[in-house]
C-alpha cells in the first residue's frame, strides 16, 4: 500500500504543478490586465485547490504510514522528509486555500486575480524552494524528483 501511495503522490505533484503554474499565468495576467474573473478562472482555481489538497492527504498518509515522524533528524535527507518538506508544503496547501476563500470574498475581478496571484504566487515560490532544497539534501535527486 506505502508504494502504491508513493507512486501516487509523486505522480500528482506534477498535475499540481501544471495547475498551480497555470492558475498563477492566468491571475497575473487578470489582475495586470483589468480583465473579469470569468467561471472559467473559478473552475482552474478550484481544481488548483482540489489537487493541493488530494496532494496533501496522499502526503500525510505516506508521513505516517512510513513512520518519518520518528526516524532520526540527523542525517540530512530524513530532515528534508520529515520536518522541511511536511512544514513547506502544508504551508504553501495554506496559502493556496487562503488565496481562494480570498478571491470568494471580494466582489470585483480585479481583486480575485490579485488575491489568487499573491496567494497562489506565494505558494508556487515555497514548492520550488522546497524542490530545490530536496536536491540539495538528498544525493541522486533531480528537480523533478526523478532518481
Amino acid at each position: 500500500m506505502y508504494n502504491i501511495l508513493r507512486s501516487a503522490h509523486s505522480g500528482w505533484r506534477y498535475i499540481v504543478l501544471i495547475l498551480l503554474l497555470l492558475a498563477v499565468i492566468k491571475a497575473v495576467s487578470g489582475w495586470l490586465g483589468n480583465k473579469t474573473y470569468t467561471p472559467g478562472d473559478k473552475k482552474l482555481n478550484l481544481f488548483t485547490l482540489i489537487s493541493a489538497h488530494i496532494q496533501l492527504l496522499l502526503g500525510l498518509a505516506l508521513y505516517f504510514m512510513g513512520d518519518w515522524y520518528q526516524k532520526d533528524s540527523s542525517n540530512a535527507a530524513v530532515r528534508y522528509f520529515k520536518m522541511e518538506h511536511i512544514s513547506m508544503m502544508i504551508l504553501a496547501i495554506i496559502l493556496i486555500t487562503i488565496g481562494n476563500s480570498r478571491s470568494k470574498k471580494v466582489v470585483e475581478g480585479v481583486a480575485k486575480h490579485r488575491a489568487i496571484s499573491i496567494f497562489f504566487g506565494l505558494a508556487l515560490i515555497l514548492i520550488v524552494v522546497a524542490i530545490l532544497l530536496m536536491v540539495k539534501s538528498v544525493p541522486g535527486k533531480s528537480f523533478f524528483g526523478m532518481g
